[in-house]
């Protein structure tokens, strides 16, 4: 069995492939520190749960954008697995051109997914990962990555909003009844949920009018499905992007 962890800036996407079928996945949070042994105790937990063995690995991979997580996973790898996980970054091959003006400074998550949904279409095809910051990537019709936008995650702006005014209140993401909203925490939702579509659709439109094509547009991330609702610019949300992407840059690599 493979097992792939993508460590985003507020959560850790697990998962369990068994040849190319995800036998399991799970969440948790990034944000608290842990060791070695701490990972071990909770995929432990979380593989009984999934009447797995954690013995039974054979192969890691981690996409990892928060360095002081790296060192702790790939220590639980090496004392309680055995192996040497292959970790996405420099050296990796990705069968993936980066055509950015310094190839270091992409986030492996953004290849990681960028290269899953090339691998699914085989055209050029944007990419919009609505994580802790919203990214937005494109893939050119040869495969290569050609760049794309960051924009402030819709976790991050709800989140300022409550921290930094006196009387506004934290509020569930989910979309309004309508954007001319009655009540407060509405007319958050509102800003938030319609806000964000129209930025979507907007930077889209702006992508493709400069690349001069018109491709299709995959959403992934914890929020993608929510923004997806009420975006004319997403065609397809896949939220288990990132995990594909793991598995076929670990066959690329072995």
């Amino acid at each position: 069995m493979l097992l792939a962890f993508d460590v985003g800036n507020t959560n850790i996407d697990v998962g369990v492939f068994s040849g190319e079928t995800l036998r399991a996945n799970w969440r948790m949070g990034s944000g608290q520190l842990r060791t070695g042994d701490e990972y071990a105790v909770m995929l432990e937990s979380l593989f009984q749960f999934a009447h797995m063995r954690l013995d039974g690995v054979r192969h890691a991979i981690i996409s990892c954008v928060m360095p002081p997580v790296l060192g702790p996973l790939s220590d639980f790898c090496r004392r309680y697995l055995h192996i040497e996980p292959l970790v996405v970054g420099p050296g990796v091959k990705t069968g993936m051109p980066i055509l950015y003006d310094n190839p270091r400074e992409v986030g492996a998550d953004r290849i990681v997914t960028a290269v899953a949904a090339y691998e699914e279409f085989r055209r050029s095809v944007i990419v919009v990962d609505f994580g802790t910051a919203t990214t937005f990537d494109f893939i050119s019709s040869r495969g290569e990555y050609m760049g794309g936008a960051i924009a402030t995650g819709l976790s991050i702006a709800a989140e300022a909003l409550f921290s930094k005014t006196s009387k506004l209140p934290r509020v569930e993401m989910v979309r309004p009844p309508k954007i001319i909203a009655t009540n407060t925490v509405n007319s958050i939702q509102a800003g938030l949920f319609f806000g964000y579509t129209a930025m979507v659709d907007g930077l889209v439109a702006q992508m493709k009018a400069e690349a001069g094509e018109d491709p299709p547009v995959i959403a992934t991330g914890g929020l993608s499905a929510v923004i997806a609702s009420g975006s004319s610019a997403i065609d397809r949300v896949d939220p288990l992007l990132a995990m594909k992407g793991l598995r076929i840059l670990y066959e690329r690599n072995r």
